[in-house]
């Protein structure tokens, strides 16, 4: 079960790399929100309540619902549709996505280790990857903010393949930064586009210039 799981989150992040719309974005953070509740609920070996709530808040509440609204309310509020692309830049995108997969799937066979779970360390690895290859690809601050959001969720991924018993406070900082990070991105995104209507970084580079 959780097997099948890991298998659709990698398929969201293929799909991620491929996508152009905005809302298919967001989409995708729900998507991987619930997909990692279910994760860390089947991974649960007792009911430890504390440990629940903040599964529950982390994922649920942060992940699959408050974050994902957020993004659809700067979708609505600058009315940014799609990435600026071609289909060239499509493939580009899925080669880069694929060699990061084989790349997070040779480095988790060379450093195999039977203290680390190594289909969660893979995967996670593969997310952080491919955070970073969208902030990298992408010129608009909207998918950046995505990119971020996906390497948040490979942390979490990470502390998953290190044990069942997950280091709280690390990912309580972390998901607090990052939903920071996020509301000031939405804010700034807003009122750029109200001043300027950009939301690139090349147009705000020549705005600096």
């Amino acid at each position: 079960m959780i097997l099948s799981f890991v298998i659709l989150f990698v398929v969201t992040l293929v799909y991620l790399s491929i996508t152009e719309r905005y809302r298919n974005y967001a989409v995708i953070v729900s998507l991987q929100g619930w997909i990692l509740l279910a994760i860390a609920l089947l991974r649960l070996h007792s009911v430890n309540w504390a440990e629940l709530a903040f599964v529950l808040a982390e994922t649920l509440l942060f992940k699959a619902l408050i974050v994902p609204q957020i993004l659809f309310a700067v979708i609505r509020r600058t009315k940014i549709n799609r990435v600026i692309g071609s289909g060239s830049s499509q493939f580009r995108s899925l080669v880069m996505s694929l060699a990061a997969l084989a790349a997070s799937a040779s480095i988790t066979y060379y450093i195999a280790d039977q203290s680390i779970d190594m289909i969660f360390f893979g995967v996670a690895l593969y997310a952080l990857l491919s955070g970073l290859i969208l902030i990298v690809s992408r010129q608009r601050i909207f998918s950046h903010m995505v990119g971020f959001l996906v390497i948040e969720n490979g942390v979490f991924l990470f502390s998953t393949a290190i044990g069942v018993e997950m280091p709280i406070l690390i990912n309580m900082a972390i998901m607090l930064d990052i939903l920071m990070s996020i509301l000031m991105l939405g804010v700034f995104l807003t009122r750029i586009d109200h001043t300027i209507h950009a939301d690139d970084a090349d147009s705000l580079t020549k705005v600096k210039d």
